[in-house]
């Protein structure tokens, strides 16, 4: 596996770690065991079809957590109260996977409705998404709350954009608590998705 791959990894699994507290690896054991083997199902076939779609999930979750945490907010579409993170700059045109996060729903709310949030569904389907592009797996910490807002100004002042200089990026980062070491391995795993399949 590529090395940069690995160090970005071990980063993103530092920083959900740091934004996941009470959390537990076996949250849905008896409320909905089955979710775990619906979602990989899902993103096995939805990564079959076209393997960039697993670097855009793993890209899903990642913008979803720089902005108020990994909650689901970049899932919620604007509403009259909010203007929601999908319009932000680093995100219009670019996010992807919307479709398979909705489909991986559907499933799991036929299995057990009302019971597994959005924002784990993400989170799992990320590591998937790894595995399922021959990297490593890991253990994801359940539990976490789907947000009911979001927030487009946050989006646009928390993520970095494309056009970020050096000293920007490395900014954005340190504002999350990363180093610039860091931050160049989330950046090229992230940003520069052929990493992944390649």
């Amino acid at each position: 596996m590529n090395p940069m791959l690995q160090v970005g990894l071990l980063v993103l699994l530092g920083f959900i770690g740091t934004v996941s507290s009470q959390l537990s690896s076996n949250f849905y054991s008896t409320s909905c065991p089955n979710v775990l083997s619906t979602i990989k199902t899902a993103v096995d076939s939805a990564v079959n079809n076209e393997a960039r779609m697993g670097a855009s999930l793993l890209r899903l979750h990642f913008h979803d957590c720089f902005v108020q945490g990994c909650d689901a907010s970049v899932l919620l579409s604007d509403t009259s109260s909010f203007t929601g993170e999908q319009s932000a700059f680093g995100n219009v045109n670019s996010l992807r996977g919307f479709d398979v996060i909705d489909t991986i729903k559907s499933q799991v709310e036929s299995l057990c409705p009302g019971v597994v949030s959005c924002a784990d569904i993400l989170a799992v389907a990320a590591r998937d998404s790894v595995v399922a592009l021959g990297g490593p797996s890991w253990t994801v910490q359940l539990g976490r709350r789907d947000s009911t807002t979001a927030s487009l100004s946050s989006a646009n002042s928390d993520l970095p954009a494309p056009t970020f200089n050096l000293n920007e990026l490395i900014s954005a980062f340190d504002n999350k608590g990363f180093t610039a070491k860091e931050m160049v391995a989330l950046s090229g795993m992230l940003e520069n998705k052929y990493i992944l399949i390649n």
